[in-house]
């Protein structure tokens, strides 16, 4: 858990709102700081790019190019904040405690978080059926905003970029092409994670089986479906009559407040997908966080991306962190 008090603030301005943080000994520290000198830097790129147009080598940042960063460890995260900030909150408290709970140091991040990009999302949930449908938004709005921000935190001194929110995810390849540091994937981090597990098939003489929850049977879905197919994995989605009957009810019992309706018909989602010899359950929509509780035996065959991408997130950072320091060794001998 987070052991400071956090206070955010956003203003009209014309550079994004930066919110970063270092956890020493266990007591957080958090800052909100606003530097023009950097996001006219960062537009300046952005201006010489066509939104259509694959990023040109010279338009790559580097840390070298950067003459004052927000952070300066070789080891910062990049966080582009979620559609809600309650999910770019749980990611942050899932990277501080996992980061710092053997008593470590948390990792130095950066956020860069604009509340205003959810109005920007006019979701339009397609029919559920399946491969087809796609979600119908203003593309390339939502593409500039997110690749702006990206932008913003390579030049804030960020030496990875990763972006907690299953929506966001569904333009993750546009928005980081031509980034100049690694762009971590959440669907990668959860696809690398259950090969390591090495799975055994519930039934035998098939593939291991992946569930996929999501609030529609859209291109969030077919992202996943991508990154596990590719491990090996057979991916099972709901169909349209649990998509319909249960899990659209179940998103709209969260929007009149009825977390318990919500969690019951959640329960039943998973039972259904369990029903058909799935190892375990992904559970693909920013709407599940935190609905089932920790002691709830369904919940230990779900898996929580946020989870998945944190750990993930962690392991490059220290990695990162050892190779600095042993370089840094091997100069000073």
């Amino acid at each position: 858990m987070l052991d400071g008090g956090m206070t955010m603030s956003f203003h009209p301005v014309n550079w994004p709102p930066i919110f970063s943080a270092k956890v020493n000994n266990n007591r957080t520290h958090y800052r909100i700081r606003f530097n023009p000198s950097i996001a006219i830097q960062a537009c300046s790129v952005l201006v010489h790019s066509n939104e259509g147009e694959k990023f040109h080598e010279s338009n790559k940042i580097s840390r070298s190019q950067t003459p004052d960063p927000l952070l300066s460890p070789e080891n910062t995260v990049g966080i582009i904040g979620g559609v809600s900030i309650f999910s770019t909150l749980v990611f942050l408290e899932k990277l501080v405690w996992l980061s710092s709970r053997n008593g470590e140091d948390s990792i130095p991040f950066v956020v860069c978080s604009d509340p205003a990009i959810s109005r920007q999302l006019h979701v339009s949930f397609p029919p559920v059926n399946g491969k087809g449908s796609r979600i119908r938004l203003n593309h390339g709005t939502i593409v500039k905003n997110l690749r702006r921000k990206r932008v913003f935190l390579e030049q804030s001194g960020a030496g990875c970029i990763v972006m907690p929110c299953h929506i966001s995810h569904a333009w993750q390849f546009e928005v980081s092409k031509g980034c100049s540091v690694p762009f971590l994937n959440m669907g990668d981090c959860v696809a690398r994670e259950l090969k390591e597990a090495k799975l055994k098939p519930i039934e035998a003489g098939s593939n291991v089986r992946i569930g996929v929850l999501t609030s529609n049977a859209s291109q969030l879905a077919g992202f996943y479906e991508e990154k596990l197919q590719n491990q090996g994995f057979e991916v099972v989605l709901p169909d349209k009559e649990t998509l319909e009957h249960i899990v659209v009810p179940a998103i709209e019992a969260l929007q009149r407040k009825d977390k318990e309706g919500a969690r019951n018909l959640l329960r039943i989602a998973i039972q259904v997908l369990l029903v058909r010899a799935v190892n375990c359950v992904i559970l693909a929509s920013d709407e599940f966080h935190g609905l089932l509780p920790s002691d709830d035996p369904l919940h230990k065959k779900c898996i929580d991306p946020m989870d998945a991408l944190a750990r993930f997130t962690i392991k490059w950072a220290q990695s990162t962190e050892k190779k600095v320091a042993k370089h840094s060794s091997k100069e000073l001998s």
